[in-house]
């Protein structure tokens, strides 16, 4: 390996204005708790969505901060099960939002549980692509999936957005040397990832091959000679976010993706950045914000030592 690249991508400002919020936001009166995770993954999984990833963290709060400011706070992680796999085709960074994120939580005292997930005009913003048609025909089918799971649910938009020019997602490239094998570059990266990731306190909660979802189960080509993605969530940025700005669970777990096209000597690394959180969900309270940075921090730590 050799002549290895890092840089940040920045790839719209969201300065833009925007006459909405990035987050659509369900509200819905769960007085007797009928409505939960596993329902809400059920109807998800039977209206054209698979299912990556279901995190319920009270238990982790409760044990590692003896406290919980929620009856629920769920992390869903999902993937349209026909319009993903062409998604990341047309766009390969767009594994850094597939799986895409579903928070879902009520507060402890409340009636209402809530649930949280991004635009597609801000996954399009993350991506520094137009809106999509794939994007806005994931977003739909989504909606409706999520109000047939609750009934009588009102929708609405998050607040609008803070401005940020820091970068969207934080890219790493890594050039391969001549010869260098593609199956043993990402045995040894990925040993290498979920290793480094729990040193620094985070949990790889999920980890996808992608390309068998983009080969169909080997019966048709890919364009990549590998595609992968993990899932990673650090238990103190998801509590502390979540005391102020519970909306933001829609960005959690991180997905962090990697790469490489046939005919590339290039092993694409990267991840949506923390400033993700802080803009669309106006993460603002100084103790979020020092988690978020942390993390992000961290990360790229984690992903310098990986290349270097």
């Amino acid at each position: 390996m050799k002549n290895i690249f890092v840089f940040f991508i920045v790839l719209f400002s969201a300065s833009t204005v925007f006459a909405q919020g990035d987050l659509h936001l369900f509200d819905v009166n769960n007085k007797d708790g009928k409505i939960n995770s596993i329902t809400i993954e059920k109807t998800l999984k039977e209206n054209g969505f698979d299912i990556g990833l279901r995190s319920e963290m009270n238990k982790p709060f409760k044990i590692q901060f003896k406290q919980t400011d929620f009856k629920s706070f769920t992390l869903l992680t999902i993937y349209h099960t026909k319009l993903s796999r062409e998604l990341v085709l047309k766009y390969p960074d767009a594994g850094v939002i597939t799986p895409m994120g579903v928070g879902i939580y009520q507060k402890l005292n409340d009636d209402t549980l809530h649930v949280s997930i991004l635009t597609s005009q801000t996954q399009a913003k993350i991506l520094g692509i137009k809106n999509d048609k794939i994007l806005q025909d994931i977003e739909s089918d989504l909606i409706k999936a999520i109000k047939i799971a609750l009934p009588g649910a009102h929708q609405k938009y998050s607040e609008d957005s803070l401005k940020e020019t820091r970068g969207l997602i934080t890219k790493y490239v890594l050039e391969m040397e001549e010869g260098d094998d593609p199956e043993e570059t990402i045995e040894d990266l990925s040993m290498t990832v979920e290793g480094d990731f729990k040193t620094y306190g985070f949990i790889a909660a999920a980890t996808a091959d992608y390309n068998e979802v983009l080969t169909q189960g080997g019966s048709v080509k890919s364009p990549f000679y590998f595609y992968k993605t993990y899932s990673i969530c650090k238990l103190e940025v998801i509590y502390t976010v979540a005391k102020s700005r519970p909306e933001a669970s829609a960005f959690a777990p991180c997905t962090t993706m990697v790469y490489q096209k046939k005919g590339s000597n290039k092993v694409i690394i990267g991840f949506p950045s923390v400033y993700n959180w802080m803009s669309s969900a106006k993460v603002e309270d100084k103790a979020s914000k020092a988690v978020l940075l942390k993390a992000q921090k961290s990360f790229e730590s984690i992903l310098t030592e990986l290349t270097e």
